[in-house]
């Protein structure tokens, strides 16, 4: 697979807003402890939440045009 350095730009400035975003709203907004207790474990939200970066970001340069 040939890497393309425009998707990989694209994906890279989505990855970072979208982190930033998901950072804000679970340890701003909503709080991390209690995501943890509506969840009942720590490593469920840990993989949550590092799926809904990975997942998207991976869907951008999966979709973004050369």
């Amino acid at each position: 697979m040939k890497l393309k350095r425009r998707k990989i730009k694209f994906s890279a400035l989505f990855f970072i807003c979208w982190f930033a975003l998901l950072v804000f709203l679970a340890d701003g907004v909503l709080g991390f402890q209690v995501l943890v207790d509506c969840f009942g474990s720590y490593a469920l939200v840990e993989v949550t939440l590092l799926l809904l970066v990975i997942v998207p970001t991976w869907a951008v340069y999966r979709f973004s045009k050369e």
